[in-house]
């Protein structure tokens, strides 16, 4: 009788750790499932014939087209709203993604077309400047190609309404704008408001009517179909600036002036991490945050607050190496690039692009001297690792090293 009870009792407990061993098992494949880069599943899971996929042609400012011209597909992921249990596991893991989607995997091939991209005109080809500043465009695009050949593998190209959400839309001229804070994006909002009819002056829009006012559509607005045939038929452009520069503007800008978000936001956050004995007015206002402080939360991979766009990577904002932009500016040179694009895509001769400075007017803006000056605050390794934070941007839009230490 004895024996029996003890058989049972071992036929029992081998059944509970069977049932555990299947437990901990499927639970092990539920979270390897949620941790995966949704990219990832999409080229695993739904395969494209070749059939299927139409390529879109990595066309330059001036529609002239060569044989040799690389092609690629580019195709859009939306995802199947997420509910309950499924959104608190991504949100637990957020970290280890590396893109925020949010609708499911849906393939939409994008039409190859040259249409409406802006063009020289026929007398524009022999006037030295046009045929310059168009050369330059080349050579931007060739650089901005080539790293990302390099360093990013996206072979089968897959763009989301998260990638699209900076970028800003324009239907009279057809003009697509990936807004890049602190690379002149104020006035490039008020020069599209101006094409689109909506003021008949850059001077007259002021910069709260800009920011907030919702007067310029987003392109993640739109449905799928209104996406593709936008980045497959308009003319698709960003601004960007030296990183570092942009950088000290963007602190200049927010924490060395009174702001009612920034301050209790981000700098609340930042002085009670990294500000030893600090005062109790401090803590309670988050004014007052020191460049080293900035810095120190911005390499901190235990950030207390999250990423901004005034300083986040120009390659996040407007991913550069899955949209193909066919105009490339920069801050440095931006009269000469701005007006130059205005030319391209046929913007009336009276509109040119603004000069003026209208937050801080006073105050001068961000030189590499001043930019200088602000980093000259940090230590070598804080300078090389802020380097190394913006390494693909300086690589990409071909800068050059800011400091001659840095490797």
């Amino acid at each position: 009788m004895t024996n029996w009870i003890d058989l049972r009792t071992i036929i029992m407990r081998l059944t509970c750790m069977f049932s555990f061993i299947l437990l901990f098992g499927a639970a092990g494949l539920v979270v390897f499932i949620h941790l995966q880069d949704p990219e990832e599943i999409v080229h695993q899971q739904t395969p494209v014939k070749q059939s299927d996929s139409l390529h879109l042609s990595e066309n330059v400012p001036t529609k002239l087209q060569s044989t040799d011209r690389r092609q690629s597909s580019i195709m859009f992921a939306m995802k199947d709203q997420l509910k309950g249990e499924e959104i608190n596991s991504i949100r637990l893991h957020k970290r280890r993604r590396r893109f925020i989607i949010k609708k499911s995997p849906i393939l939409i091939s994008m039409n190859s077309s040259i249409l409406n991209l802006p063009t020289l005109k026929s007398e524009d080809r022999n006037n030295n400047k046009w045929k310059n500043l168009y050369q330059i465009q080349r050579e931007r695009k060739q650089i901005m190609r080539e790293t990302c050949s390099k360093y990013k593998s996206n072979n089968r190209r897959i763009i989301t309404p998260y990638h699209v959400s900076r970028i800003f839309v324009e239907d009279k001229y057809r003009v697509l704008y990936c807004e890049v804070p602190k690379a002149g994006c104020s006035n490039w909002k008020r020069v599209l408001m101006v094409l689109n009819g909506l003021a008949s002056s850059t001077k007259d829009i002021q910069h709260n009517t800009v920011h907030y006012g919702n007067y310029l559509k987003r392109l993640d607005g739109f449905d799928h179909k209104g996406i593709y045939h936008r980045l497959n038929t308009y003319t698709k452009m960003l601004f960007i600036r030296e990183p570092f520069e942009k950088l000290v503007s963007a602190f200049r800008d927010k924490f060395e002036h009174p702001n009612n978000y920034y301050h209790p936001v981000f700098g609340k956050a930042i002085i009670s991490r990294y500000r030893v004995n600090a005062t109790k007015e401090a803590l309670r206002t988050g004014s007052g945050v020191k460049f080293k402080e900035f810095i120190q939360y911005l390499l901190d991979v235990h950030r207390p607050v999250g990423m901004d766009i005034h300083w986040d990577h120009v390659n996040r904002l407007c991913s550069p190496c899955l949209i193909d932009y066919d105009f490339v500016g920069k801050f440095e040179s931006m009269e000469e690039d701005a007006n130059f694009f205005l030319h391209l895509i046929g913007a009336p001769q009276n509109l040119t692009f603004p000069k003026f400075k209208d937050r801080h007017s006073n105050e001068e803006r961000t030189t590499t001297k001043i930019t200088q000056q602000y980093f000259a605050q940090l230590s070598p390794s804080q300078r090389q690792r802020s380097y190394d934070f913006y390494y693909m941007d300086y690589l990409m839009f071909n800068y050059s090293k800011p400091f001659e230490d840095l490797y």
